[in-house]
């Protein structure tokens, strides 16, 4: 075997053999392997999908996880960043696609992720542009929505799920608090990198307990094969303007995430500040990979902060170390078992496990808005945004004045009202000479186009270890690890 030099992992293209370089490919996977899945298996869930086509989603899930991260590795063309950026499927689109299933179906899904992955990408192209506009204190704002959108997702998976005829039973209940205390007790126990694997341990703990009380459905596992593709086009695609306009919406917000993530890696990983060219390739990533995404029934897809997080950890940045995890991801992808033993996995296990994940959400989008700055016109920036956004989605005849495309977007969307709100009122507003707050000596102008680091990194979907928060040596957002 080649000699090994180990400061050689610390390089962007350092030489490394590749035995040397699995381990840590393989780590980067089981930091993020449960968030990928998890959103398949909750949209599915809301559109009432069978055990067997939730199987060919998540087989596609790893797959397209594994692209997008060869692709912001080696990008191809403008199309990726080349940074050791790690994609998988986004938390944040869940609650907007749980909507769109509900009251249009999987393939009107489909289409509107198809025609907003385009739009992104070809934004993301242009990012130098349109970026500016998204400041600190709106992406904060936004990733406190998501937080707030989830917890009811997280809470009706914890009762067993959308629809379930034993919903809130004493043995949804039961599994779902055995799992999210397996969650805590490994998270307070565990050393290390080794707490960025608390949900996959409540995770096998509420399975085994689940099988042992008979509620794990085997119905998948009856004509499993031992090799299969993943399917093209397993749902034609429907296009309903109103859901188009609604998933773009969130793709906007998805984008300064990617923005967050991309920016917060350059600073922990390489000691330097992104770069223009690989800003745009990696919201681009973002967009046409999500079109691609699409064309295999599964949903968006985005950078993942908590695998920002452990680079930060390790420093580990080489790029052919990631990419052997990259490659691991795509041959899982052929294999049903993995997908066949995630989607027999009982609702409320997922729910109990997720449950804190998105409370997590909400506290990381708290940090941001701190670290932002309390300036007046900060706090009012984000009181307008969240109390109209939050508070006017839940009294939805609000909305009844407006004609329907409105209505369909953002009467029960409360993340694309936060946005919007956020976004004028940013624009609107005008800004303040001084910051109030030099006490924590943060700088807290949050003028358009100053993107710090520590404060844009919030891959809010991403969610692998929920009560994790290493220290980043920008204390980047990070989503504390969600």
């Amino acid at each position: 075997m080649k000699q090994f030099k180990h400061e050689e992992l610390f390089k962007l293209d350092g030489d490394i053999p590749l035995l040397r370089a699995v381990p840590y490919g393989i780590q980067h996977i089981l930091a993020m392997f449960v968030a990928n899945l998890a959103p398949i298996v909750i949209v599915a869930g809301v559109a009432g999908l069978g055990a067997d086509q939730t199987g060919t989603l998540i087989q596609s899930a790893m797959l397209i996880a594994g692209i997008g991260t060869l692709i912001q590795l080696f990008p191809l063309w403008r199309i990726g960043s080349g940074l050791p950026i790690v994609m998988g499927i986004s938390f944040t689109f869940v609650t907007v696609l749980c909507g769109i299933v509900a009251t249009y179906g999987y393939s009107t899904a489909i289409g509107a992720i198809m025609v907003g992955g385009v739009i992104e990408g070809v934004l993301g192209l242009f990012a130098k542009y349109w970026r500016r506009i998204i400041s600190p204190i709106v992406a904060a704002v936004v990733v406190t929505s998501i937080g707030f959108s989830l917890l009811g997702v997280g809470a009706t998976s914890f009762g067993g799920g959308s629809g379930a005829p034993d919903f809130g039973s004493p043995q949804n209940l039961v599994l779902g608090t055995i799992s999210l205390v397996s969650c805590l007790v490994f998270q307070v126990l565990a050393k290390g990198k080794t707490k960025q694997l608390s949900v996959l341990f409540g995770l096998v703990i509420g399975y085994v307990v689940a099988l042992f009380m008979g509620a794990v459905d085997f119905s998948g596992f009856a004509d499993l094969q031992l090799f299969a593709l993943p399917q093209l086009m397993p749902f034609t695609p429907e296009f309903n303007v109103g859901a188009i306009v609604s998933v773009t919406l969130i793709f906007l917000v998805s984008a300064t995430e990617t923005i967050g993530d991309t920016s917060a890696l350059a600073m922990v990983g390489l000691n330097r500040e992104v770069r223009e060219k690989e800003l745009t390739g990696s919201i681009a990533c973002d967009g046409f990979v999500s079109s691609l995404s699409a064309c295999f029934g599964c949903l968006p897809i985005t950078s993942f902060s908590q695998n920002v997080g452990l680079v930060a950890m390790t420093k580990v940045v080489n790029r052919k170390a990631i990419a052997t995890g990259a490659v691991i991801m795509v041959l899982a992808a052929f294999l049903p078992v993995i997908s066949v033993l995630f989607s027999s996995l009982p609702e409320a296990v997922l729910g109990g496990c997720t449950i804190m994940m998105f409370g997590n959400i909400i506290v990381s989008g708290f940090q941001m808005i701190a670290r932002a700055g309390f300036t007046q016109r900060n706090i009012t920036i984000a009181a307008l945004s969240l109390a109209v956004g939050i508070g006017f989605t839940q009294a939805s005849a609000l909305f009844a004045v407006f004609p329907e495309i409105v209505q369909s977007v953002f009467a029960e969307n409360c993340v694309a009202v936060v946005f919007l709100v956020a976004v004028v009122a940013n624009l609107v507003l005008p800004r303040e000479a001084k910051v109030d707050d030099a006490r924590a000596g943060e700088r807290t102008d949050d003028r358009p186009g100053e993107e710090p680091a520590a404060v844009q990194a919030a891959g809010s979907e991403n969610v692998a270890s929920p009560m994790d928060a290493p220290a980043l040596d920008v204390d980047e957002g990070d989503l504390a690890r969600v």
